[in-house]
């Protein structure tokens, strides 16, 4: 199938051009003090942001969901947009602010801030959606609240725990920007810094291989705890809606925390970009360069989401309609360039498109194919989801009155399923919107979007001519993550309870 294909093109290139290099090279590229404390120090920035995201997510999350906080509806939505801020961005921000705000530190607090909002809405989605049962047992048992919210809700929750530390850790593990900006060495930066900087191809794919093999071992552990772990779930009847707790006392204090977190996650960021987008933007054609980068991310956008979701619609149609083991298996097999950072799918297309796609080099459909790659897997689930809930009797009946699979797509399933469709679409395009690292290695010469002129003017400490761009790219992204809120029924549970 060509939407797998697509997906193993990278992961395939990249393994072929290691290997090219020699066992013996490689081990020199390994086995190397630097290599080890690479590891170390981009594991343990993933560890701690994934720590601090679980304590911010889940701490929002029951707040909103499961107290009488004041505004929970406000609350809700500013604890979801961080997540329409670029790490780059933010780290741009805070950099440009405070003098000296560099290193381990500084990008831990940067990606904690950002990512805080994968915790925050696949849990407060859980919390919706349990059955109160099993906690009022356990009250009723004696156990306290702390010990009822640690052994039953918890655990309760537990798919959507893990699914969000995963994305979290995933995300910290291929994120380039923050840590570029702030300047901490991680595997994506010492990458970066070899192919762009020391023309060292291979040492840069030797590494790129190292952080896949990290990242693929994060995946196994998830998956293995994910099968060892109880699922809880609600069997029958009509659920009830879980009682609010009241926070009494604690009612105010909760409001100034969350507060402090919306001004550290946003302030910051909103502060500064107003501050420096006049002086940024009065420069002679300064707003002519802004709509040229505005023009070129959107096209570029719509190009990557466009063949991205081309490319999911038969996935996610099959996994819905016809599952099965060959199916389970072409849908992983999507995943593997997932789990790849942009970086590595950069330059392993780079690599592809020098020397067996050279027609696509420098073009704006590589770049198309390396947003498919990196972001298939979020178009595939949508699909998949949509044509799910779509019942599929109604295939059958147009099966019987003699319409051929094609019509039945056409008039059908294809219909029933517009609105995952459209939320696939919509999710690829603000990902790629915000993607940095594939954009600055695949765009065609010439072209720059909102997140590459963001990078340029940072990089050389141009704060002020920065802003615009980030200021717009936020702005653009905040839209697309307002609809993901309100599709996750946070609000609109909210305001029926």
């Amino acid at each position: 199938m060509v939407t797998v294909a697509v997906a193993l093109v990278p992961v395939v290139y990249l393994g072929v051009r290691t290997a090219e290099a020699g066992w013996a090279r490689i081990a020199e590229e390994l086995l190397t003090v630097r290599v080890a404390w690479l590891a170390l120090r981009t594991l343990g920035l993933a560890a701690l942001v994934t720590a601090g995201c679980l304590v911010l997510g889940v701490g929002s999350a029951f707040l909103v969901v499961r107290t009488d906080l004041p505004a929970r509806r406000a609350f809700a939505i500013l604890a979801a947009l961080p997540l329409a801020v670029p790490t780059y961005i933010a780290a741009f921000a805070w950099r440009s602010t405070l003098d000296g705000f560099e290193g381990f530190w500084a990008a831990a607090l940067v990606l904690t801030l950002c990512s805080y909002p994968y915790v925050f809405l696949p849990v407060a989605a859980a919390l919706n959606g349990t059955d109160p049962a099993q906690e009022e047992v356990a009250r009723s048992l004696g156990r306290s609240a702390w010990r009822t919210f640690t052994g039953v809700t918890l655990r309760q929750i537990r798919p959507a725990l893990t699914g969000g530390a995963l994305l979290v850790a995933l995300y910290v593990l291929s994120d380039f920007g923050a840590v570029s900006i702030v300047r901490t060495d991680t595997f994506t930066r010492a990458i970066f810094v070899a192919f762009d900087l020391g023309f060292d191809r291979t040492g840069a794919l030797v590494l790129s291989s190292v952080l896949v093999m990290l990242t693929m071992l994060i995946l196994a552990g998830e998956t293995a705890s994910r099968r060892r772990g109880a699922r809880y779930a609600h069997l029958g009847g009509v659920r009830r809606v879980p009682a609010r707790l009241n926070l009494a006392r604690m009612r105010w204090p909760a409001v100034l925390m969350l507060v402090a977190l919306a001004g550290l996650s946003l302030g910051v960021t909103a502060v500064s970009l107003t501050h420096r987008m006049i002086q940024g933007a009065s420069r002679p054609g300064a707003w002519a360069e802004v709509a040229a980068a505005m023009g070129n991310s959107l096209s570029l956008s719509l190009a990557g989401a466009a063949l991205t979701m081309l490319l999911a619609l038969p996935l996610g149609l099959l996994s819905a309609k016809a599952p099965g083991p060959s199916t389970t298996l072409l849908d992983r097999l999507a995943y593997l360039s997932h789990a790849l950072p942009g970086l590595v799918i950069g330059l392993s297309l780079v690599s592809f498109g020098v020397t067996l796609a050279y027609p696509l080099y420098q073009t704006t459909w590589l770049l198309a194919l390396g947003y498919a790659a990196l972001f298939l897997p979020l178009a595939v689930t949508a699909v998949a989801g949509a044509a799910a809930q779509a019942p599929s009797i109604l295939d059958d009946v147009a099966r019987s009155m003699g319409k051929g699979p094609l019509v039945v797509l056409r008039t059908v399933t294809l219909p029933l399923t517009l609105p995952g469709i459209g939320a696939g679409a919509a999710l690829v395009f603000l990902t790629c919107m915000k993607e940095l690292p594939a954009t600055l290695l695949l765009r065609p010469t010439g072209t720059d979007t909102l997140a590459t002129e963001l990078w340029t003017h940072t990089t050389v400490a141009a704060y002020a001519a920065a802003a615009p761009y980030a200021a717009l790219l936020v702005v653009l992204s905040s839209v697309p993550t307002w609809l993901l809120t309100a599709r996750t029924g946070i609000l609109t549970r909210e305001s029926s309870k």
